[in-house]
């Protein structure tokens, strides 16, 4: 999601609400274009976060700090003599655009009462952070620009301050349906592009969720609509900016795979329905959370991506031996032709001259005529043992290749289950349990510095009401930890059928044997299918049985089991927050 019009006057609300006539308490410029505001409104203390990154632009209320340098940079110095100890005013924003006013008022040297305002331009590499006099004459910026870096607008002290580009998108607080046809027919693009580059504060994807609510094609040209369906389009438009008037606002955030973060809105957005929503009070709590959690997985997957490497390069070789061993085993199917032709010459070689070199006979066996290649440089005798022998060597080659694909087999399922551990990674402890394994079976050389690690993170663990709890493994050290160690022999395990994943163990707090209720089944059957290969799938076969039925293989990796007794059933995969999100709606 842009750090769109939208979302900006979501948090100019909040602000308004919480830090008006708060005092400044606190000037803080830990990275060269970041601010940390410490006020004090409302008997309460915030820290206001504001960033002017070109490639990641916010502002919002948060309970964490940075470090500042031990010299404050000469913007900070400049801010804290003019208003440290300042009065907030008001906060405002333009119209919808993504520009935000701070008002302060504050006494000078001299002890007069003075007015400056701090503009923040939350606008991608156009970002900046101004400090202006009432007047509009800029003091200082976080950022110098001059002429030779854009022709537009120099921003310096001294300089007037102006929104720039002002006038080439339309208010939709105030836009009527004649200026909205003229501005959307007279650009030659998708009807998507056409909304978001004419109307201010609309973001690619609210664009494309208007146009999904009005039933369009959004890569249909705005040529395509006829006046009716510019209206209808126009008046979605209106219908969602009636929240943004008055300030109903519903931040969330749009979560696929359980823990990772798809998205974030000030508004509940139709194109994002398939995804499971977590509502948020406020969207200084939408903006910390959904950064922090996608740095998070982005951490994690660079610091897995060697990982990745190892198990993929391991599991293509894995699955090339076997393709190579099912074709030599598929060659010794043919062994049997080999004995009858050693049988046909033994009966009838009587009947060979020295210059034959193919035998035709009868085949004894389907009564049907035969013809048999013959070396002729051999007797009879000799051309009989050569393919006796031939025979011999395919069927021990058969015997040896069927316990070694069998063994490759097994190598291929437990690379398969360590790469669907990867994906369900959300920790560097995870990673580190993952690592230990591919140690253990010597896929990855143990370095002198690496220390053996031993369940360093702890699978999902759930508590449903007050008779029932669930767990949920990870890899494969989790899997047999919760299923050997964790459960007893009446707890209830579930698995996705044939395919890498997790074991479920569903525990009864009283442990009487007494059966599950329906629905626990239902639950079990979906975190099952969801922390498996087959999450992505629309439903999931599950097996499901006691645990006392389950047997580990002999000399197989962690977390493999046989079990012959069993039940299954079709599950739709839900992640835990999804579970967790429906008991509680149900709840209350």
């Amino acid at each position: 999601m842009a750090f769109d019009g939208i979302t900006i006057s979501c948090i100019v609300h909040e602000l308004h609400d919480r830090l008006v006539n708060g005092r400044i308490f606190k000037i803080a410029q830990p990275e060269n274009d970041e601010l940390f505001l410490t006020i004090k409104a409302n008997k309460e203390q915030y820290r206001l976060m504001i960033s002017a990154n070109a490639s990641l632009p916010l502002i919002y209320l948060t309970n964490t700090n940075k470090q500042s340098p031990l010299t404050a940079p000469s913007f900070c110095m400049l801010l804290r003599k003019h208003i440290n100890n300042g009065r907030i005013t008001a906060i405002s924003q333009p119209g919808l655009e993504r520009i935000i006013h701070i008002e302060i008022e504050h006494l000078n040297e001299m002890g007069d009462l003075c007015k400056k305002v701090l503009i923040v331009e939350l606008m991608g590499k156009h970002s900046n952070i101004i400090f202006c006099d009432d007047a509009g004459k800029i003091i200082d910026s976080i950022k110098h620009i001059n002429v030779q870096m854009s022709s537009v607008r120099e921003v310096l002290p001294g300089r007037e301050y102006f929104v720039p580009h002002a006038d080439e998108k339309l208010n939709p607080l105030t836009m009527n349906f004649e200026d909205f046809k003229t501005f959307l027919l007279s650009k030659a693009c998708t009807l998507s592009k056409a909304v978001y580059t004419s109307v201010t504060g609309i973001s690619p994807i609210v664009s494309e969720s208007i146009i999904n609510d009005c039933g369009f094609d959004s890569a249909l040209p705005p040529s395509a609509l006829s006046e009716d369906e510019l209206y209808h389009l126009y008046h979605h438009i209106n219908n969602f900016m009636e929240d943004v008037k008055n300030q109903q606002f519903s931040p969330v955030i749009y979560y696929k795979n359980d823990n990772e973060p798809v998205d974030y809105s000030a508004l509940k957005l139709s194109i994002y329905s398939e995804y499971h929503c977590v509502s948020y009070q406020d969207m200084s709590s939408v903006l910390e959370k959904y950064y922090a959690q996608k740095n998070a997985i982005t951490r994690i997957r660079q610091r897995s991506a060697d990982l990745r490497q190892v198990i993929n390069t391991a599991l293509a070789k894995s699955i090339k031996k076997y393709d190579l061993q099912a074709k030599q085993l598929e060659d010794t199917k043919k062994r049997d032709k080999y004995k009858v032709y050693g049988e046909l010459i033994t009966t009838y070689g009587y009947t060979l001259t020295p210059e034959d070199k193919v035998l035709k006979c009868i085949n004894y066996y389907d009564g049907k005529e035969i013809s048999i290649p013959i070396d002729p440089t051999l007797s009879p005798i000799d051309n009989a043992k050569k393919y006796f022998d031939k025979y011999s060597k395919m069927k021990r080659t058969a015997i040896a290749l069927g316990d070694i694909i069998k063994e490759t087999e097994k190598e291929t399922k437990h690379l398969e289950s360590i790469s669907t551990s990867l994906d369900l990674a959300t920790s560097e402890d995870d990673l580190k349990e993952i690592k230990e394994e591919l140690i253990q079976f010597g896929y990855i050389r143990r370095k002198s510095s690496d220390k053996k690690s031993k369940f360093v993170s702890r699978p999902i663990h759930m508590v449903i009401g007050d008779e029932y709890e669930i767990y949920i493994g990870k890899n494969n050290y989790q899997n047999e930890e919760i299923s050997f160690k964790i459960a007893n022999g009446n707890d209830w395990w579930f698995h996705a059928k044939n395919i890498p994943g997790s074991h479920v163990i569903v525990k009864q707090k009283s442990n009487d044997g007494s059966d599950l209720p329906d629905q626990l089944f239902e639950i079990a059957g979906s975190l099952a299918a969801y922390y498996s290969k087959g999450r992505d799938s629309e439903k999931v076969e599950i097996d499901y049985t006691l645990k006392k039925n389950l047997k580990r293989v002999t000399g197989a990796a962690p977390g493999f089991v046989i079990y012959h007794t069993n039940y299954s059933m079709m599950c739709e995969p839900k992640s835990a927050d999804e579970i967790q999100s429906l008991i509680e709606e149900t709840s209350s």
